[in-house]
């Protein structure tokens, strides 16, 4: 048993014991701390992510800078932080956000936000709103199906549980997120 520990096939368990530790550590770390794996069950976002997709979310975008407008995030749900929901952002800290007719007008524009990627004609008025320092409005892209900011008991996304960015799905198909 002795010369087994001195053997070259003990060094090559070893070895093989050292590197796939290694590997399930990094594995842990990049999911915890770099991507979450993301599947969508339900259709508020269609037609940018459908039902069943799968999607790569990136934790650290924010980490050094702000979201923006129109950005797709993955974030704890303020009325069930044990859930996560995915929307994307219509108005930035410090903005009145009001929905007339289905179409979204910040600050008191007389012109709508140009949303080329809503799905379907949106209805319903809903706000005005006023969005607190460091706190995001959330909407479905899917408007007229989708339980958002202008549903939600406590209506806005601080920028603490905003998890991270959705960058592209990966099934059942290649697509990028924007």
């Amino acid at each position: 048993m002795k010369d087994f520990f001195k053997s070259e096939r003990f060094r090559d368990i070893l070895e093989w014991i050292i590197y796939l530790s290694f590997s399930i550590l990094l594995a842990v770390f990049i999911n915890k701390f770099i991507i979450l794996n993301a599947h969508i069950p339900s259709g508020s976002m269609e037609q940018t992510i459908m039902t069943g997709d799968d999607l790569f979310v990136y934790r650290l975008p924010y980490l050094f800078s702000n979201p923006k407008r129109f950005d797709v995030v993955v974030f704890d749900y303020p009325d069930n932080e044990k859930l996560l929901y995915v929307k994307r952002i219509i108005a930035l800290p410090g903005e009145k956000v009001e929905i007339k007719n289905g179409k979204v007008y910040i600050n008191d524009s007389n012109e709508p936000l140009y949303e080329d990627f809503v799905n379907g004609q949106p209805l319903g008025d809903y706000g005005p709103y006023y969005v607190p320092d460091n706190c995001y409005f959330m909407m479905g892209d899917n408007r007229n199906n989708s339980q958002d900011s202008r549903f939600w008991h406590n209506k806005f996304v601080s920028k603490d549980k905003i998890v991270g960015k959705a960058i592209f799905r990966y099934s059942p198909s290649f697509k990028i997120i924007n």
